[in-house]
């Protein structure tokens, strides 16, 4: 039996979503791209291979969109057996994924798994 996986965004304390403000930001036609990567994320979790994700450091992890030439990256980690949480994304605009945006994936999922237990997602999203 395949795990079927679920994407949930990060919220911060204050209630804001930084990935769906970001996807939000894009055209209709970037939107539907981004959503269809991340569902085609929630068909395969972490046998998604490159170029379309990829493991960065310390179970951090990136979905790679290329949008009109953009390069797009949502960075994400699993947890609960099943869960995806996307934490943030930006434009990338170097060779490498700045070492500021994997602390700040880092920063979110410590802060995601401090506030929420594996009931109260499961109780959310199911």
């Amino acid at each position: 039996m395949n795990t079927r996986w679920k994407a949930v965004y990060y919220s911060e304390q204050d209630g804001s979503i930084p990935v769906k403000r970001f996807v939000d930001s894009l055209s209709l036609r970037e939107q539907a791209k981004t959503l269809a990567f991340i569902g085609l994320l929630e068909e395969k979790g972490p046998n998604l291979p490159r170029p379309y994700a990829d493991l960065l450091e310390d179970g951090i992890h990136e979905l790679r969109i290329k949008l009109k030439g953009a390069q797009i990256r949502i960075l994400y980690f699993f947890c609960y057996q099943n869960i995806i949480v996307l934490t943030n994304a930006f434009d990338k605009h170097s060779d490498k994924v700045p070492a500021q945006q994997i602390k700040l994936a880092k920063d979110n999922r410590k802060d995601f798994l401090h506030r929420f237990l594996e009931n109260d997602i499961r109780e959310k999203i199911l």
